[in-house]
């Protein structure tokens, strides 16, 4: 089962292209300073303008350069149902651990249809699935109920759910009516905090690209029960979750790595642009507030 800080992984671009080099760099790195596990092709990864060749490549990548250090989740999702199969056929055979599939965006399913989506998904890939809710992004919203109609229904299959609502109140509803061991994973930093104290058990992070070593110290804390240095850690990094997203997300993770490791262009893929001054200059301020640099 996952716990612990799990980044969800950018893609390194150089000259509009995969630098795979900087990627295998960045997969090292991250294990070696205490990622509990790693996700490639989500939405920091920028997996929307990947093509399904790229998406794959950077998952196999991944793998590969993790050999078995830490389980892989990648990311399978889509709005078409047909291609989240495809995506999770292929991890499976690369070798993750399971599939994060997030709620199918824009085309803005019934629950009825998120149910038949999600279970389409698991009775044709036994590729274990990690549920993804954020309905900010997709304006789907992958109710309590639907969640745990589809992890009672499919056990073995739908082990966890990555929880970007914002919404706390739902990892009780979750807990309460799933098996214990299903695993609720914060999909927003800044909310790890009572996340983790409601019952979830770490955080698929955009915050541990640039402070991984931080994010699972604190994540640690968080399952020792010591609160007082989670609330620590938690106030080092609290200004860099927000940074994050002083733009459209990735551009300032991008740049608050390229300011923290050298071998990391800022570039990111159009539509989205590389962020602004004012997005630059809280990245800078919450940077050297975390001690980064």
């Amino acid at each position: 089962m996952f716990n612990g800080s799990i980044p969800a992984l950018v893609t390194p671009f150089r000259d509009g292209s995969l630098d795979e080099a900087a990627f295998r760099k960045l997969v090292d790195w991250q294990i070696e300073q205490g990622s509990a596990a790693l996700v490639p092709c989500g939405t920091t990864g920028e997996a929307s303008t990947l093509s399904n060749a790229e998406h794959h490549r950077v998952v196999e990548i991944c793998i590969e350069q993790a050999s078995g250090r830490v389980p892989i989740i990648a990311g399978c999702g889509s709005n078409d149902t047909q291609n989240a199969l495809l995506h999770m056929n292929f991890s499976k055979k690369a070798g993750a651990a399971a599939g994060l599939c997030v709620a199918p965006y824009y085309n803005r399913p019934s629950q009825a249809g998120l149910i038949a989506h999600f279970s389409y998904l698991a009775e044709n890939c036994d590729l274990p699935i990690v549920l993804y809710n954020v309905p900010g992004r997709t304006v789907t919203d992958l109710k309590p109920e639907t969640t745990i109609a589809l992890a009672n229904k499919f056990p073995q299959q739908i082990i966890a759910i990555k929880d970007a609502s914002e919404d706390l109140s739902r990892v009780a509803d979750h807990r309460m009516g799933i098996s214990k061991d299903f695993c609720q994973l914060s999909g927003n930093d800044e909310l790890a905090l009572p996340f983790n104290a409601a019952g979830g058990k770490g955080c698929i992070s955009v915050t541990a690209n640039v402070a991984p070593a931080l994010c699972a110290e604190f994540q640690a804390a968080c399952a020792a029960n010591d609160l007082v240095e989670a609330r620590r850690l938690n106030d080092l990094l609290y200004p860099l979750h927000y940074a994050m997203f002083s733009d459209s997300s990735p551009g300032p993770v991008k740049y608050a790595l390229s300011r923290v490791q050298d071998w990391i262009e800022p570039g990111v893929r159009l539509p989205l642009c590389e962020p602004s001054e004012a997005s630059r200059k809280a990245v800078d301020a919450a940077l050297e507030h975390a001690g980064l640099v």
